[in-house]
């Protein structure tokens, strides 16, 4: 007993939370649409402990195949590509860039005005295996969704929305990349993401925008030539937003059982959204006044919250209020 004691204290947070019985018994079960191969470095940590579903698509034998020597749990990697249509196949359009590949066609006149247009340009024209979410999910048998992610190239909120009601209700943590300009036709944009998981109680974590110069390129090559100077002219310029990396978070008001709450407070940390993260682990705390690992998790809280204004993270917020005195 000693023993096991001297283990369970030497453990991180992280491995006490994810060894806590309610999570070996149902562990956290990760979905990565547009996987790039490697894990996600948010879920290194999760990893050991958790189930993971990747989709691949190639030219393999139709199904899945099912890994135990991935770094995760268990990790079940599809190959197919996964929409919300119910057809066995589906088009998929390549592009001269792969990462710009989608099953949604390229819009040719809404990129023309942007520098990165070309990037878009449909190579290839194919039609690849096709499974929905919500199949996909009743194939391997898995019952919930914890962090969804998905970088599908403008249908990631469509992907969301196929996942049946009783399962997308409890999903904790989502990424998203919707656009804010037409760079496919009939795409999932910036607004339509906002507006459906503000209504399903999220919040937003985190937000990168990325993006392009706006600078349509036959113009530009009818002034400067299409060599290096066009090139230069072209990165000199401002970009603009094109596309954000949004991560969501559920709202503590929709969580009220133990493994959820363990689990929201471990996605908030990873989020490093410490303020949030020290709420979850006193409403642990007050719902569940028996369980001592919620103690410890507001300790972390606590603490990190002190080490980040100990290192002047709060340094920004200051130069920036005093530029505004000026």
């Amino acid at each position: 007993m000693e023993s096991r004691k001297f283990n369970l204290e030497k453990m991180s947070i992280t491995d006490k939370i994810l060894n806590h019985p309610v999570l070996r018994e149902q562990p956290p079960v990760l979905v990565d649409i547009g996987a790039s191969g490697e894990i996600d470095k948010k879920w290194k940590k999760l990893a050991p402990y958790s189930i993971c579903l990747i989709f691949d698509a190639d030219d393999r034998e139709f199904g899945y195949s099912a890994r135990e020597d991935s770094g995760f749990k268990k990790l079940y990697v599809y190959n197919s590509i996964v929409s919300d249509i119910s057809e066995p196949e589906t088009d998929f359009y390549l592009t001269k860039s792969p990462y710009c590949s989608s099953s949604l066609e390229p819009d040719a006149e809404g990129l023309a005005d942007w520098f990165f247009a070309d990037k878009f340009t449909v190579e290839k024209k194919v039609r690849l295996k096709n499974k929905t979410l919500k199949a996909v999910l009743e194939e391997v048998g898995l019952t919930g969704i914890d962090w969804f992610k998905s970088d599908s190239q403008g249908t990631d909120l469509r992907l969301y929305k196929n996942i049946p009601d009783e399962i997308r209700k409890k999903v904790l943590a989502a990424e998203i990349e919707p656009g804010f300009i037409d760079s496919y036709k009939g795409e999932d944009k910036f607004y339509d993401v906002i507006r459906e998981l503000e209504n399903e109680k999220f919040w937003i974590s985190d937000m990168i925008v990325k993006g392009s110069q706006r600078l349509n390129m036959k113009l530009s090559a009818g002034i400067f030539g299409t060599g290096i100077i066009s090139k230069l002219v072209t990165f000199s310029q401002k970009k603009s937003p094109g596309w954000a990396e949004i991560t969501f978070l559920k709202k503590l008001s929709e969580i009220n059982d133990k493994r959820g709450l363990l689990l929201l407070w471990l996605f908030a940390v990873v989020e490093k959204q410490y303020g949030f993260s020290l709420e979850a682990a006193l409403k642990g705390k007050r719902q569940f006044v028996d369980e001592d690992l919620f103690d410890d998790m507001i300790s972390y809280s606590r603490k990190k919250l002190v080490l980040n204004t100990v290192a002047l993270r709060f340094l920004p917020a200051v130069f920036e209020k005093l530029g505004k005195m000026v």
